[in-house]
């Protein structure tokens, strides 16, 4: 798989959603980022947070590592929501 599918693909990546929202925002911004430092934060908290959900399952011997993009969706939802 090329690395830009791998980058699209949902259960790869989940950041999907904020990855694609700072790419819109520079867009609209002619590629300044200081409009744009929210979604950078948003993704960056994102990346973080389920690197750290990554790690843990490594740790515990699930696999796959990266939970599924529809265990991401459960996760999520038993905290209330997302939390970056």
């Amino acid at each position: 798989m090329s690395q830009k599918r791998r980058f699209k693909d949902q259960d790869i990546n989940p950041c999907l959603v904020e990855t694609d929202a700072s790419r819109k925002c520079l867009e609209e911004n002619q590629s300044d980022k200081n409009m744009c430092s929210d979604y950078f934060l948003k993704y960056k908290n994102c990346r973080k947070f389920w690197h750290g959900i990554m790690v843990q399952r490594r740790q515990d011997g699930i696999k796959p590592h990266m939970p599924t993009a529809d265990e991401r969706k459960r996760i999520l939802a038993s905290l209330g929501g997302t939390p970056y």
